[in-house]
C-alpha cells in the first residue's frame, strides 16, 4: 500500500474516533470509565458512580451522556432504572485501540528508516 494512502486511510479513521477520543481526553470521564470497571460486571447506576468520583448527579449524568453517544458506554434498563457499564464488544475504544496500534506500526517503520 503506498504511503499517501495509508495517511488517506488513518485521516478517516481519525476523523470516526474522534468524538470517543475527544470524549476519553476529559479527566473527569477517565474517572468515570475507571469507576465503571471497578463496579459490578452487570452495571453501575449513577448514584453508586457519583459516589465514587465525588461529583453531582447532574455532573455524571451529562458526562455519562457524552460517554454514550461516543460509543464507550452502554446502558441497560431495568425498570426504571439504567445501569451503565463498558462493552468491550461494542465499545468505540476497540476501534482507538485498532487505530493507534496502525500508527504504531507506522511510527516503528518510520524509526527503523531514520536508524539506517
Amino acid at each position: 500500500m503506498q504511503e499517501l494512502q495509508i495517511i488517506q486511510e488513518l485521516t478517516e479513521e481519525f476523523k470516526r474516533c474522534s468524538t470517543a477520543l475527544s470524549a476519553i481526553g476529559d479527566e473527569t470521564r477517565q474517572s468515570i470509565i475507571l469507576a465503571l470497571l471497578e463496579g459490578a460486571e452487570d452495571g453501575r447506576r449513577v448514584g453508586e458512580i457519583t459516589e465514587s468520583v465525588s461529583l453531582s448527579r447532574p455532573a455524571v449524568s451529562h458526562h455519562l451522556k457524552v460517554l454514550k453517544d461516543a460509543g464507550i458506554v452502554s446502558v441497560r434498563r431495568d425498570g426504571t432504572m439504567n445501569f451503565y457499564y463498558l462493552n468491550p464488544q461494542e465499545s468505540t475504544l476497540t476501534r482507538i485501540r485498532s487505530l493507534m496500534s496502525r500508527v504504531d506500526e507506522l511510527m516503528q517503520v518510520a524509526g527503523r528508516k531514520l536508524c539506517r
